[in-house]
């Protein structure tokens, strides 16, 4: 089964809004071992539209649509699905009580424009929205599957996930050959590092193929193997992800879908432990991570953002006078600022950063990107030297990375290369 994936949208073709639907429902697709052969963006034209719809349906087995299924003027996906499939619009009780239901919760009155959005082509089935307004709809015809769903991200997953991936599971047919696609997560070295330390990638893949993808948290190693049942093909990769983790294990956080600052609180809640964090240069990117994650009140104590020189004698007791000798950007501040947040918070652990993000800051011997990070426990005191780059949001992200990064291998005992 191959898929055909079409958005539509004048902001994401002129990059005013990134296609991160695209990107999810290829991940999704992809574990479901459906082939994503061609992914394309457009505009709002209707030419271009039905254009494009003509070729997905003769030349692909599945045509996914997002976007365009608003209720303003220039959604023209409803429109374009009634003339290719040469059907009419008719009027489904059940979208409008969705519809209703939805604005109801909100406090706002139905409008004449949202009560159109229950119009729905005849030959459809449709995909209920329980999130926006704008119902998704699938249809089937000369063997094909035509999928419309909105454009709006959370709307799109709800879709995807309850009713879109469900259903065609049911409708693939069945392949003499499994696929498994697996990722394991790096952080804390380079792509370049990375590939060096796996040595052999023929001897170590076996016919399997491996795909690197860097970003500013990491390099994503994305594993595919083949086998002729899911038991052969998840034994391949067993055989395989051992081998990397021989070479580069104390680099890698998780698989797939895992967040360093899940794996982060994991470990802390299973060691019963508690943690503070002092930040100064991040500005609480890395207690807003730890938070993000439901529960962490079981293990975050607290995070005080101490910015300036002031704050970090106040709250966190830093001695004055080893910021006028070494200065706020150093090791020696960066372990006292662990030890002060772990000490007026009575944690059992405090993290801490300091450093210059760019791009002005810097001095001759304290370039831009220069970064400490210091971890904290009853056993000891330490702190680490970091160099990122120049862009200040990818230094704040790529030191929030390296704070998880270092805590996760202070709990487990992971040496840094030295």
């Amino acid at each position: 089964m191959k898929a055909y994936l079409i958005t539509i949208g004048d902001e994401i073709l002129i990059g005013q809004t990134l296609n991160t639907n695209a990107a999810y429902i290829g991940e999704k697709l992809i574990a479901q071992q459906i082939s994503v052969a061609k992914s394309t963006v457009i505009g709002d034209d209707e030419e271009q539209i039905l254009s494009e719809f003509r070729y997905g349906f003769e030349n692909f087995d599945v045509v996914i649509v997002t976007g365009g299924l608003g209720p303003t003027h220039d959604d023209l996906t409803r429109r374009c699905i009634v003339k290719f499939f040469n059907t009419e619009l008719e009027f489904n009780e059940e979208v409008y009580a969705d519809i209703q239901s939805l604005l109801s919760r909100r406090g706002k009155e139905i409008t004449d424009v949202n009560k159109d959005q229950a119009f729905v082509p005849k030959v459809a089935e449709v995909i209920r929205n329980k999130r926006g307004t704008a119902p998704g709809v699938w249809i089937e015809k000369d063997g094909k599957i035509f999928v419309a769903m909105p454009g709006v991200p959370f709307e799109m997953k709800e879709m995807m996930n309850n009713f879109v991936i469900p259903r065609l599971v049911q409708k693939k047919e069945k392949s003499d050959e499994v696929v498994l696609m697996t990722s394991l997560l790096t952080t804390g070295i380079a792509e370049s590092a990375l590939y060096e330390k796996l040595g052999d990638l023929g001897e170590l893949l076996e016919g399997a193929k491996l795909a690197f993808l860097p970003s500013q948290f990491g390099v994503k190693m994305r594993i595919t193997v083949k086998g002729k049942d899911i038991e052969t093909a998840n034994n391949k990769f067993s055989e395989i992800e051992q081998k990397i983790r021989h070479k580069v294990g104390r680099y890698i956080y998780g698989r797939n879908e895992d967040k360093l600052e899940e794996v982060i609180g994991r470990l802390l809640t299973d060691r019963g432990l508690t943690l503070a964090v002092a930040e100064s240069c991040t500005g609480g990117l890395i207690s807003s991570r730890i938070t993000d994650v439901s529960g962490s009140s079981k293990y975050f104590e607290r995070g005080l953002i101490t910015y300036s020189n002031g704050a970090k004698v106040e709250l966190l007791h830093v001695n004055e006078d080893f910021i006028q000798k070494y200065g706020a950007v150093s090791i020696e501040v960066c372990r006292q600022m662990a030890e002060g947040v772990r000490a007026v918070s009575g944690t059992d652990i405090g993290l801490a950063v300091t450093g210059i993000m760019g791009p002005t800051g810097d001095t001759s011997n304290k370039p831009v990107g220069l970064v400490y990070i210091g971890v904290c426990d009853e056993n000891i005191c330490t702190a680490r030297k970091f160099q990122f780059g120049n862009d200040r949001l990818l230094n704040k992200q790529r030191t929030s990375q390296a704070a998880l990064d270092m805590l996760r291998r202070h709990l487990l005992g992971i040496p840094y290369d030295e």
